[in-house]
């Protein structure tokens, strides 16, 4: 792409904006898991009072004035993205669950949907086995749906990958988005419902800030969904190429469509570290703002969240030192 006459080169908007819920459209699976996490708190405080004094021994960080009850690391899947505590693996007994190979935002409705659909298979083979077969494809969908596979991430300098899994639609050269404050290029991207719904940070860099956008839920198939659904928008400022910033839109789709993000304000993150997920749909769109990016896929290309580099951006001469967050 050619720089337009009057183009400036694209900064970051001034300081990181707060953050939104991880969640924040709602829905059936997290008010459970608020609930339940209340009750396991409850019960942890009376019954167990060594366990959560250790716990909050192991506790780092800082969060003043938190609003958020934190005792162990199970009390930040839903706030991880707007509190500053945080627990050390070494330390926390239940790190083990970020090796499981299932989305952490999707294990209530694995374990409630999955398991129920497990039982009802179970209790049908009792009484006629073709009455299992509905509930069984139903539990095999769900625990397919948000499976979370280990992915080799392509992380050389310059290098941008896709954010998502599924099927180029289109790639598009914009003369002006306001997050830029300039020109764009956008590279949308389609996931089916049998493609894994995990998406990932396509640069190293810094999240500048996060937005929620409420909206409809149109068939992401529709021209118009990409304009008007729901969705939440990252944007990040590369470390290889420092004042160039590509944003991220996750788009929800029609069929029960959530949309979850876990990036916080201001963290730093690496290429490929997954930054949420979008619950049974639909659309996750890049716009990338340097003129001078060299795009590598078209429409009807089949990428890989993570795997698949998508384009090239020149590198800066002088490349800061990546430094992770120790959330």
């Amino acid at each position: 792409m050619i720089a337009p006459a009057g183009y400036q080169q694209a900064a970051p908007v001034p300081g990181p904006a707060p953050a939104v819920p991880i969640q924040p459209g709602g829905g059936w699976a997290v008010r459970l898991e608020l609930l339940w996490g209340r009750a396991r708190r409850a019960y942890l405080r009376r019954l167990r009072p060594g366990y959560v004094a250790q716990a909050l021994i192991a506790r780092r960080g800082e969060c003043p004035g938190c609003p958020h009850d934190v005792i162990d690391s199970r009390d930040l899947k839903l706030c991880a993205n707007v509190c500053g505590y945080w627990f050390p693996p070494a330390t926390d007994p239940f790190a083990w669950r970020d090796a499981v190979p299932v989305a952490r935002a999707g294990w209530a409705e694995v374990m409630l949907v999955g398991g129920g659909s497990a039982l009802a298979t179970a209790l049908a083979l009792l009484v006629w086995p073709w009455a299992a077969v509905l509930p069984a494809l139903i539990g095999a969908f769900v625990a397919a749906f948000f499976r979370d596979p280990p992915r080799r991430i392509s992380g050389a300098p310059g290098v941008v990958v896709s954010p998502a899994d599924g099927r180029v639609t289109d790639v598009t050269p914009l003369d002006w988005l306001d997050d830029f404050k300039g020109p764009a290029v956008r590279i949308g991207i389609y996931l089916s419902l049998f493609n894994v719904h995990v998406n990932r940070c396509p640069v190293a860099g810094t999240a500048v800030c996060v937005r929620y956008v409420p909206g409809r839920f149109l068939d992401s198939r529709r021209p118009a969904a990409a304009r008007v659904n729901e969705c939440i928008e990252t944007l990040f400022e590369h470390d290889d190429c420092p004042g160039q910033l590509c944003l991220v839109r996750q788009i929800a789709g029609a069929f029960a469509s959530r949309v979850v993000n876990t990036v916080r304000p201001g963290r730093r993150l690496p290429v490929g570290h997954k930054i949420g997920m979008i619950k049974f749909g639909s659309r996750t769109e890049l716009y990338l703002s340097d003129p001078r990016a060299s795009v590598l896929v078209r429409p009807g290309d089949l990428v890989r969240g993570g795997n698949s580099v998508l384009a090239h951006v020149p590198v800066s001469e002088e490349i800061p030192e990546r430094e992770g967050d120790k959330e």
